[in-house]
């Protein structure tokens, strides 16, 4: 699966599409409040971060594309978002912001907000050792 950003009647929207078969996926959440850029998946695709516009403030946005939920990221301080990355399992966010004419990268952990994606084959904790006597 890869997100992109493509023209749709002049407006950068975002989309979805298997690798498999060329296909457009649908997405819930994403048929307004363009330009879309930025979008960062998840590493199955369940989660999708993007930074869409409503009015003139820019806000970043995830869709749970399992539960169908949206997840609005708020930036007090007039902080405006400007390039996103999603971690893997959708734990954390790196944001770069601007503020105030400087750019700056900020972290956000999600696990309050977003069910964790786990990547499969991962061990979750070291193998115990058996002692013999």
């Amino acid at each position: 699966m890869l997100a992109v950003i493509v023209d749709q009647r002049g407006r950068p929207t975002v989309q979805l599409r298997d690798l498999r078969d060329g296909k457009i996926l649908p997405l819930r959440h994403f048929s307004r409040h363009q330009p879309h850029s930025s979008p960062s998946l998840s590493w199955n695709g369940r989660y999708l971060a993007v930074i869409t516009q409503k009015g003139n403030r820019r806000l970043t946005i995830i869709e749970d594309r399992l539960t169908g939920r949206i997840h609005p990221l708020p930036l007090p301080g007039g902080r405006d978002p400007v390039s996103l990355s999603l971690a893997p399992d959708a734990r954390q966010l790196a944001l770069q912001v601007a503020d105030q004419g400087h750019w700056r990268v900020e972290l956000f952990d999600l696990s309050q907000i977003l069910e964790p994606d786990p990547i499969r084959g991962l061990k979750r904790s070291t193998p115990t050792k058996e002692v013999r006597p």
